[in-house]
């Protein structure tokens, strides 16, 4: 909405056309937006996505990479495969966009990417160690990148938020979580775009979406590494449910 709001053009993707579709059509935007059905958990599908826009003769002035997902649960009992599959999604595509739409930017001398990343870039997660893992890769390849071509025209951003009220919980197996219970005192999605829409325009490196989570991320980094990771066991570990 928000890049709609200043006139750009948009190439949206994601796994469900019905849902790309509605998306679309609530946007109600002047030109059409263009909708490509993608599945960026399959590893070719990066690749794929970048052919396709270059088929239609498109430059893309933004690359968002905000496509993520995470798996709950402590690491010696959850599934291997889905968390594979979740690097594939959470980094490998991400480089590979990255990759091919930075290079086109760069030797055009202008653009703009901004990446998903997050305050679990910062600490450990010991119930979402994949998830936390995959977004300290993000945070680093980012900074990374960003310091190799700031005087090419092209700027990095990286928008950090905490927990916010998204579906990105219910897809993680998460809800039963201590650190979504109290929908309260989760980030509203709109505040958390628009710290990230505002990052990326003034050219930022780095923004923390959210003054609780730039004092979170303050305290952190005054305290030792194993007594992060225990405060964030407890802040993330499941409800006590009948007093077990």
């Amino acid at each position: 909405k928000l890049f709609t709001q200043d006139g750009y053009n948009l190439i949206i993707v994601g796994r469900d056309q019905t849902t790309l579709d509605s998306t679309a059509a609530a946007l109600k935007t002047q030109s059409p937006v263009i909708t490509i059905r993608k599945d960026l958990f399959r590893r070719n599908a990066a690749s794929e996505l970048y052919t396709e826009v270059k088929s239609m003769g498109i430059d893309i002035d933004v690359l968002v990479n905000d496509a993520g997902q995470g798996v709950y649960g402590e690491f010696l009992a959850t599934d291997i495969d889905r968390e594979l599959d979740i690097i594939q999604l959470n980094i490998a595509s991400v480089v590979v966009l990255t990759k091919h739409f930075l290079k086109d930017m760069v030797a055009r001398g202008e653009g703009k990417i901004l990446n998903l990343s997050s305050i679990a870039s910062k600490v450990p997660g010991p119930y979402q160690s994949v998830y936390h893992g995959t977004k300290a890769f993000i945070q680093s390849f980012t900074e990374a990148i960003r310091s190799k071509t700031k005087d090419s025209g092209v700027t990095v951003t990286a928008l950090l938020p905490g927990a916010t009220d998204t579906d990105f919980f219910s897809k993680a197996d998460m809800l039963d979580s201590k650190a979504v219970q109290d929908k309260d005192k989760l980030s509203n999605a709109a505040d958390v775009a628009k710290d990230g829409y505002d990052a990326l325009m003034s050219g930022k490196n780095k923004v923390i979406s959210g003054l609780k989570n730039k004092v979170e991320i303050a305290m952190t980094n005054l305290m030792p590494e194993r007594m992060v990771a225990d405060q964030m066991k407890k802040q993330q570990g499941p409800v006590e449910k009948d007093g077990q």
